[in-house]
């Protein structure tokens, strides 16, 4: 992404990924001191082992470098993606896709897809959140377009709930937007949402009289609360949606090691079943540090916040969201969202960091934190959370890309090249409940999935990387989007993801190539005790 681009991005900031692994079965002696460090948990420092390779079938298209790695000879002569156990089914490009993506089932069985495009109007046959019928899942199509003032672009916003059935997004607008959130209802007919609410007053002008501004937002699980991270104040507020024709502020949080531009601020966030514990992230990203990098001494800003909202749940008056526990990083910046869950019924967060040591933006960070043996990318990790005053890191999902070891193969990739590249961004399971598998969007590096049974020992079963397109994009949310369509750049996937183990399909949306309905490969996945129930992917 470009420096102008990467300034929307994150409003002049950033954003990125971080998820954390230990390697293969190691024997002997090394083995036990391994297993040890892993009993232990991990809070940072220099990653030497990637996540174990998936085994790819005969029909596949693998990856020719690096796990994770697009080499720079196919981006200079064109790339055709790589497979390995996912093949693409079906997809519906239309004008291109942004951030975010959500699907719903609604009572009269439709499925539907949504994905939220670029505010961009230039070039434009349609503008706004794209509606999809799935039904058929070699047919997918719009049946319509979402323009409110919200749905233009919600950014990194558009969510679905189960239980209410509703589907909302906040006012992103390239990550300039404000006081605004759309509200509508699936339940009748998914393919055609029928809005219930669209303000743009829900801070001045509101009941709490504070300033909103839209990029990220999650709903409680009961659906009755939609938190927006707006990183332009580092606040996360809560809007109550009891009634959702009446959407309303109720109560707001200040990250607590703010320190000066998007430097310690706000962004993505998920709420417990019971709605009484937020998992909030905190933001590093701050472009003018030595050597364009993380600081590696000082106060740490990147992490993971756990925020005690039962106040807000209970709707208590003046309501207060009060933290419990943090764990910072300096191995990672732009936190950009969590998702609790249970693996073999112990409680753990899953945190993503959309840039590593390396941040987001500038080549010569990258290069920096690879001179010093850190991770120039970002990653997702696995945080034990069963004292959540004592959070343990146990895990972080790194590729090879990412290993400071393989820098001297990967950053001539890049040359030329900003923003994101190798990095993570949004990552979803197959079960909150009951945790197996995890796919993660990993930009350049496409959609990956790994088995999470183990979660100190997670591995990489399949990936798909979409084809580089020919043609133009308009609505899509990747840098430059009118002039890279030559076959040569890589399509960023950046949006969550929706597995069906009954179907063995996976869908998400890349932002050059649309929608994608993907199938595993027999035998491949789901696994025996993984199971996709609605409402508990994200």
């Amino acid at each position: 992404m470009n420096a102008k681009a990467l300034g929307a991005r994150l409003g002049e900031s950033g954003s990125f990924a971080v998820v954390v692994l230990t390697c293969v079965a190691l024997s002997g002696s090394a083995a036990s001191a391994r297993q040890s460090n892993d009993d232990e948990g991990d809070d940072g420092g220099t990653i030497t082992h990637a996540v174990p390779r998936a085994v790819c079938g005969p029909e596949d298209r693998p990856e020719t470098g690096l796990q994770g790695q697009v080499p720079a000879s196919l981006r200079a002569t064109g790339f055709e993606g790589f497979s390995c156990n996912l093949q693409l089914v079906s997809q519906s490009k239309g004008d291109g896709a942004s951030w975010q993506f959500a699907s719903f089932t609604d009572r009269n069985g439709k499925k539907c897809a949504y994905h939220d495009t670029s505010s961009s109007a230039v070039g434009r046959t349609h503008v706004g959140s794209v509606v999809l019928d799935v039904s058929d899942s070699e047919n997918p199509h719009p049946t319509t377009y979402l323009t409110s003032l919200s749905m233009i672009d919600p950014w990194e916003s558009l969510k679905v709930n189960q239980a209410r059935e509703l589907l909302a997004g906040d006012y992103g607008l390239n990550s300039t937007g404000a006081d605004g959130i759309d509200i509508y209802d699936l339940s009748e007919d998914c393919r055609y949402p029928q809005l219930l609410a669209s303000t743009n007053q829900l801070g001045v002008g509101g009941p709490k009289s504070v300033l909103v501004n839209g990029h990220e937002g999650a709903f409680s699980p009961d659906g009755l609360t939609y938190y927006i991270g707006d990183i332009t104040h580092h606040t996360y507020h809560a809007v109550d949606l009891t009634d959702p024709t009446q959407p309303r502020v109720i109560s707001t949080y200040q990250t607590p090691f703010f320190s000066s531009g998007y430097d310690g601020t706000s962004h993505g966030l998920s709420i417990s079943d019971d709605g009484k514990r937020a998992y909030f992230v905190e933001v590093s990203f701050n472009p003018t540090s030595p050597g364009g990098i993380v600081p590696q001494s000082g106060q740490a800003r990147n992490g993971l916040l756990i925020v005690d909202v039962s106040e807000v749940q209970q709707r208590k008056a003046n309501a207060q969201m009060r933290l419990i526990s943090n764990l910072m990083w300096r191995d990672g910046s732009g936190a950009q969202h969590t998702i609790p869950v249970k693996i073999n019924g112990k409680p753990y967060v899953i945190s993503v960091d959309e840039g590593g040591t390396g941040q987001l933006n500038f080549a010569g960070g990258w290069a920096t934190a690879c001179r010093m043996g850190l991770t120039p990318f970002g990653m997702a990790r696995i945080i034990d959370i069963s004292d959540e005053t004592n959070p343990k890191i146990v895990s972080k999902l790194m590729l090879e890309s990412n290993d400071p070891a393989n820098c001297s193969a990967v950053l001539p990739d890049l040359v030329g090249l900003s923003g994101f590249t190798y990095d993570t961004h949004y990552c979803s399971v197959d079960n909150r409940d009951n945790a197996t598998t995890l796919a993660c969007a990993n930009f350049e590096a496409g959609v990956r999935v790994y088995d999470i049974r183990h979660p100190r020992r997670p591995r990489e079963i399949a990936y798909f990387y979409p084809r580089a397109v020919t043609s133009v994009s308009p609505g899509s949310q990747h840098a430059n989007n009118t002039t890279i369509a030559d076959g040569k750049h890589p399509d960023h996937c950046s949006a969550q993801i929706r597995l069906n183990s009954a179907a063995r399909t996976l869908q998400t949306s890349c932002q050059d190539n649309g929608f994608l309905l993907l199938k595993f490969t027999d035998g491949v996945w789901p696994f025996e005790d993984s199971s996709t129930p609605p409402g508990k992917q994200n």
